[in-house]
């Protein structure tokens, strides 16, 4: 019934675990994201060419995975501390996930160097982050997936760009978040038992969401890409 509990703990409107505000966080997070890409669209976006039909896919897809990633970290943030292999699985997930998706999404922009290397920042830094939970072993794992994730999500953009890339990068968009809800549950499955160890209010969404949507939207619009994306 583990299940049912995780899904009636998402559905509280009040509560001392953690898992009631998931989903107002990620609602924090990506409406935070829709205000700064809808501000810059109306300020400067709108007056490039194409930039809808060339953007606009990713940066969707860009605000729900900063959203879910951000629900993910305030989850692991409230438990301070796990057991060696939950920790693990924590660090190489966070680490895989973030470094995939962002390589995917600038992978399919800038070609596979620069979103390979944005992929393996973002996605290390993450994975380290989420890992330290556990120590050191957490932390490794967190550098080996973020370095792999990165790397290998800029190079499916590439591979797949003359066949139904966006559709591609829906279906992998699509399995990358059905993991990270998986994540929640397997932390909350875990915990369960525990108390929360760390409350706090919604600042550390608000600037994760900030840093990540501005950074990639203005590598995605005005960042170097290569001679395939007309660089």
């Amino acid at each position: 019934m583990t299940a049912k509990d995780f899904i009636g703990e998402l559905n509280k409107d009040k509560g001392n675990r953690v898992e009631a505000e998931l989903i107002k966080t990620f609602l924090y997070s990506f409406v935070i994201s829709i205000v700064i890409l809808g501000i810059a669209y109306f300020v400067k976006l709108r007056q490039i060419d194409g930039f809808l039909g060339n953007y606009g896919f990713y940066l969707l897809l860009t605000s729900i995975s900063t959203a879910l990633i951000a629900s993910m970290i305030r989850q692991v943030r409230a438990y301070k501390e796990f057991a060696c292999m939950s920790g693990m699985m924590i660090g190489m997930t966070a680490g895989m996930i973030s470094g995939f998706n962002i390589g995917l999404y600038l992978g399919a922009t800038n070609g596979m160097f620069y979103g390979g290397v944005l992929g393996i920042t973002l996605g290390m830094f993450i994975g380290i982050w989420m890992g330290k939970c556990c120590g050191i072993m957490g932390i490794m794992e967190g550098i080996m997936a973020g370095f792999m994730g990165g790397l290998m999500g800029a190079m499916t953009a590439v591979m797949m760009i003359n066949d139904n890339l966006k559709l591609a990068v829906a279906i992998i968009s699509l399995v990358s978040w059905s993991i990270l809800i998986l994540l929640n549950y397997m932390i909350y499955k875990e915990m369960k038992e525990n108390e929360r160890q760390r409350k706090e209010d919604h600042t550390i969404t608000a600037l994760i969401t900030i840093i990540t949507i501005a950074i990639l939207t203005w590598f995605m619009v005005y960042g170097p890409r290569s001679t395939l994306f007309g660089g």
